[in-house]
């Protein structure tokens, strides 16, 4: 059968970094070289989608998000398939293409049920790039809104792993916490088996993360949130942003929620004039992502959602972010005053160069997945397409 291929005019692409007036080609899944197509070929679009002056820009990327529309990750271990299925096709109304559900501290068999039974492909949802594991090997003085009693360490390197996770194929990104590793070559066996290691949930000084970048690690989780705050004559893991004893040529990423409630906009604009090639927008977002106000029975405790924010219910106590990646995005945007180009690769080529998956997702490179989104000039999201499929419109 002849694959269809799509030509989208009258659109601006994010590509090197700017926004560039040309078309968009795609077919069979991919983003292709439209020059062969004439010159070889002698084909015509099958399709031409007029984008009204829209920019195509790459989907976004969600490498942390523990749920949303009523689903947690990590209690609905019966219904994991069912659940990020759920997840899935909801995260495309937010521009989200591919995402890595992420796992809180858990019990060992929690672990060993629920990370065989992650779907990957999902008809009309996000793409599932592997599981986010945020724990169990975290400082407990930092634990957040983590289970204390399921907190562990790692004493017998990779073999504690497998015992407590089961099986590290499914698995993306760890969060661990640099100090609680009591022999650093774990963290290099894990990058060997294509694991990103991320540093989090800590009380580690700047002198143990750079034991684990030197080991490493590349990534730090959700930074501000559930560490150490910067202090001048040790700065902690917010200290490794510009740190001098980071490899050359190696390039440390770091989460941030924008959501207008975890992170100060002053905080994200210390971030961003810092260290702007490793900022990563991650949501960050919980089970009550997408519902409406009100209390939920979601996980071990009921929370509320009141004033576009998520309490534990009868409490002013935040327990995770209900902003969806596109609100993050313009929230950023409009908080550090960066491009509109910047804003969008913090949620896109950032991500995907931190998992080592930029030559596929991220971009729209010729021959890269065709995983894109329509925005307007206010960043606000028109549509969304996934393999060269459109799987939500506005």
């Amino acid at each position: 059968m002849e694959q269809q291929l799509l030509q989208f005019i009258n659109c601006r692409l994010v590509r090197n970094h700017q926004l560039i007036h040309d078309d968009l080609w795609v077919r069979d899944g991919k983003i292709i070289n439209p020059e062969p197509v004439f010159f070889d070929e002698q084909t015509k679009a099958h399709r031409r989608i007029d984008c009204k002056g829209a920019i195509i820009a790459p989907g976004y990327i969600d490498v942390q998000i523990n749920g949303g529309y009523g689903v947690d990750f990590s209690y609905d271990k019966d219904t994991t398939e069912a659940g990020v299925t759920k997840v899935a096709r909801g995260l495309v109304a937010s521009g989200v293409t591919s995402f890595c559900p992420t796992l809180v501290t858990s019990p060992n068999d929690s672990y060993h049920s629920i990370l065989p039974r992650m779907p990957t492909l999902i008809e009309g949802g996000a793409g599932v790039l592997g599981v986010h594991v945020e724990g169990p090997f975290i400082n407990p003085q930092k634990k957040g809104a983590h289970p204390e009693n399921c907190i562990q360490t790692i004493d017998k390197g990779m073999a504690t792993l497998r015992e407590v996770y089961g099986s590290l194929e499914r698995i993306k990104i760890i969060t661990l916490a640099p100090e609680q590793v009591r022999d650093p070559s774990v963290i290099r066996d894990l990058v060997e088996a294509g694991i990103t290691v991320s540093l989090g949930h800590s009380m580690g000084t700047l002198n143990d993360g750079e034991r684990a970048v030197r080991h490493g690690a590349t990534l730090i989780t959700h930074l501000f949130n559930a560490m150490l705050p910067f202090h001048h004559r040790d700065p902690g893991l917010v200290g490794l942003l510009a740190s001098d004893a980071i490899p050359a040529g190696k390039t440390i990423y770091f989460g941030i929620i924008s959501d207008g409630v975890h992170t100060h906009p002053a905080a994200l604009r210390i971030a961003y004039r810092t260290h702007r090639e490793g900022l990563v927008l991650v949501t960050d977002a919980i089970s009550a992502l997408g519902l409406e106000e009100g209390v939920h029975h979601i996980g071990q405790l009921p929370l509320q959602v009141k004033q576009g924010k998520a309490f534990i219910a009868g409490t002013e106590t935040l327990c995770g972010s209900i902003a969806p990646m596109d609100e993050c995005v313009r929230i950023f945007h409009k908080a550090t005053d960066c491009s509109q180009v910047y804003a969008i690769e913090a949620a896109s080529l950032h991500p995907a160069k931190c998992l080592g998956i930029e030559q596929q997702k991220g971009t729209l490179d010729f021959d890269s997945d065709a995983d894109f989104i329509l925005l307007d000039d206010e960043l606000q999201l028109l549509s969304t397409w996934i393999a060269g499929v459109c799987v939500h419109s506005k």
